[in-house]
């Protein structure tokens, strides 16, 4: 995968892996912490595990509507998790997301790689602030899994 085309979000929870392992794979959590400062995730279908998908629409605080999809391709517990992520149609080609958690200290370090088709949708993506977006998304993560035993 060619680093030009890849947006990398890293940050280090308070918390073990195993717990920020659930956050990513209890239907009942992703759907709290997913998405941006502001933003809600509205669920259509969701099935996390290998073979399967999140179908959901992602609420921005104006009322805007983005329709999503994941369709996991790897789950390994409280490890790796990868995923292509799409538009919910095949249309367009998907982002190729990897997720890593690693044990630091007393919590662990989660990195998300994800891999754009072009550099073209990558530029455009950190254009719209998708970056920033993206360690949003990992800060309320943090604080789910922080807040959990």
């Amino acid at each position: 995968m060619s680093a030009d085309r890849q947006i990398t979000l890293t940050r280090l929870i308070a918390a073990p892996a195993a717990v920020v392992w659930r956050c990513w794979t209890d239907p009942s959590m992703i759907t709290q912490w997913f998405g941006p400062q502001g933003f809600s995730c509205q669920t259509k279908q969701i099935d996390l595990r290998v073979g399967g998908q999140w179908r959901f629409d992602m609420v921005a605080p104006d009322g805007t509507v983005f329709a999503n999809r994941h369709r996991y391709d790897v789950m390994q517990p409280a490890s790796r998790i990868e995923f292509r992520m799409d538009a919910d149609h095949d249309a367009d080609d998907p982002i190729f997301v990897v997720v890593t958690l690693e044990a630091e200290g007393p919590g662990c370090r989660i990195t998300q790689v994800m891999t754009l088709p072009t550099v073209a949708r990558r530029d455009e993506a950190v254009g719209f602030g998708a970056d920033v977006l993206g360690l949003q998304t990992l800060a309320k993560l943090a604080a789910m899994a922080e807040a959990r035993p």
